[in-house]
């Protein structure tokens, strides 16, 4: 499947989760950390926005990613959770059919960040999978935390990097290589002391 046929098989993953939540879930801490789950759906709201505006926000901004990030979502987050899901189903698209592959990387990283502290699990498709851990999102430096370990995922084929191994499922790999610490106890391997060193 190609980057936006994953990417748009992702997005009708999450747009089926979000139409179920109640609204105490809406409010329920993300794992990014200061954010809600509405804050992530707020973030994702990004995508609906051309470039221009894009870059009007960066200028604000002063180029800083966090900045851009935390006030772009706090413009969304507001927003009744009825039109939270009606924006990001029928106006998101404008920035990812630029970099679709960026965007998929984010999606499902987000889409993990909200499912797990809801306890709302699921199986992700392979390729998905193995897209993300073979291009994880460059905006969260994932270098400096796989720098010198060797990845090896336990469930989809997929390994990358030399040094110490760090084993387990590709899901938990894909959200360690961008600081979710919170997956660490899932994965073994000698180079679990250094990773777990790199996101504390």
């Amino acid at each position: 499947m190609s980057y936006r046929g994953m990417l748009a098989a992702e997005r009708a993953e999450l747009i089926e989760l979000l139409r179920g939540l109640t609204e105490q879930e809406w409010e329920t801490p993300s794992l990014c950390a200061g954010w809600r789950v509405r804050d992530v759906v707020g973030h994702l709201l990004t995508d609906t926005l051309g470039p221009l505006d894009y870059a009007a926000a960066a200028a604000r901004h002063r180029g800083s990613v966090d900045r851009i990030n935390n006030a772009l979502a706090a413009s969304f987050a507001g927003l009744p959770t009825a039109q939270l899901v009606h924006m990001f189903e029928h106006e998101s698209g404008r920035l990812s059919r630029f970099s679709p592959r960026l965007m998929l990387s984010d999606l499902l990283v987000h889409q993990q960040d909200i499912r797990r502290p809801l306890r709302r699990p699921r199986t992700i498709a392979p390729d998905r999978l193995i897209a993300v851990l073979s291009y994880p999102d460059p905006f969260a430096f994932p270098g400096k935390r796989t720098k010198g370990l060797r990845f090896i995922a336990t469930d989809v084929d997929w390994a990358w990097g030399d040094g110490p191994e760090v084993r387990g499922p590709g899901e938990a790999i894909a959200l360690a290589v961008v600081g979710r610490s919170v997956v660490l106890d899932e994965l073994t391997g000698g180079g679990v002391p250094e990773l777990r060193r790199r996101c504390c």
